[in-house]
């Protein structure tokens, strides 16, 4: 969450309060991430992110906010976009009504407002927070089946023949012949019946560790939200649950699998929505589409950046190495063979 357009405080008091959200009390920009430009913003009425979007248009935009104001509807926990009041004529006065518009413009951009989740983000998770993970990530797929809008994964295989030519340049010898071999890999699976028959829908994509909130300490630490929902779009329901096992489940330090994490976020995404035998044996696969997609996705921000007031592009290595660990230690088929 970079600062890329800078907003007064001003400005933003204006336009919180034309939303009806109240008088602007506090407001700051957000450092972190690198897509959208973000500030936490307080108000007597409550405490909500206001986002200028960069890079996504306002024709994207209406499937990622309805998408959450669906899944918020549904009693997921996610951030609920805020609508523009509607004036109705009554009987000789108007009244302000919820109900209009949840896309906005700010600064000539596409702006959202939503409210700021509780708790906070657990960066050292325990097998107990991966099976919560896990738990909400299928409830969460569950309820968004009758989601109706439709767009595709932007950050999918499409984008990734696209962008590893432009990112070679950079890579040494090596990384280009394990990009290059991976990139073939799945493209070949694409093509698969296997692949084209897994169950789909609007998936997050993007769920790390620092996109979840917890609220509590040890066993007792209840998952409170899912956030940030800017690469959404419809896709594998196990590729989503192969990105966040590729963040939530491994060693950081070294890229490699924790098994009690691994088996404990599976274990409870399938309690609730049972996978079938052959998304088990794709598991291992998806974690390998993940793991490129992340290693090509910050290779591009490193190499061709863009200026921003605040901005720290992730490593690209890190996914390197987990995609490495992905290929020559493929997940135990034991793990995901669970008893139905």
């Amino acid at each position: 969450m970079a600062v890329f357009t800078e907003v007064s405080f001003d400005e933003a008091a204006d336009f919180l309060l034309s939303l009806g959200l109240g008088e602007l009390q506090e407001f700051e920009g957000c450092a972190g991430g690198i897509e959208n430009t973000n500030y936490f913003a307080d108000t007597e009425q409550g405490r909500w992110v206001l986002t200028l979007f960069e890079r996504l248009s306002f024709e994207q935009l209406p499937f990622y906010l309805h998408l959450m104001k669906h899944l918020a509807g549904r009693g997921i926990p996610v951030p609920d976009p805020q609508a523009s009041p509607v004036l109705i004529q009554g009987k000789g006065k108007n009244e302000r009504l919820s109900g209009g518009d949840i896309l906005h413009r700010l600064k000539d951009k596409p702006a959202a407002v939503v409210n700021r989740l509780p708790g906070k983000s657990e960066l050292a998770p325990t097998a107990h927070h991966c099976a919560e993970v896990g738990a909400m990530l299928a409830r969460m797929h569950l309820a968004g089946r009758d989601f109706e809008m439709r767009q595709p994964n932007l950050r999918g295989l499409a984008w990734w023949n696209e962008t590893v030519p432009v990112v070679l340049p950079f890579l040494s010898n090596a990384q280009r012949a394990l990009i290059l071999s991976e990139l073939a890999f799945q493209n070949q699976l694409a093509a698969s019946s296997a692949f084209q028959s897994l169950p789909r829908g609007p998936i997050h994509a993007d769920l790390f560790r620092d996109n979840v909130m917890f609220e509590g300490q040890g066993q007792e630490a209840r998952l409170c939200g899912f956030f940030d929902f800017y690469f959404a779009g419809c896709d594998s329901w196990l590729f989503d649950l192969a990105v966040c096992m590729n963040d939530w489940c491994i060693h950081l330090n070294t890229g490699e699998r924790d098994t009690d994490r691994a088996s404990a976020m599976v274990a409870a995404y399938h309690a609730v929505r049972p996978l079938s035998a052959q998304e088990r044996r794709l598991l291992p696969a998806m974690q390998r589409a993940g793991a490129l997609r992340f290693w090509t996705s910050r290779l591009w921000d490193l190499h061709l950046p863009r200026q921003a007031a605040v901005l720290k592009a992730h490593d690209p290595e890190h996914f390197e190495r987990v995609l490495r660990h992905c290929v020559e230690r493929p997940l135990p088929l034991d793990l995901v063979a669970i008893p139905v």
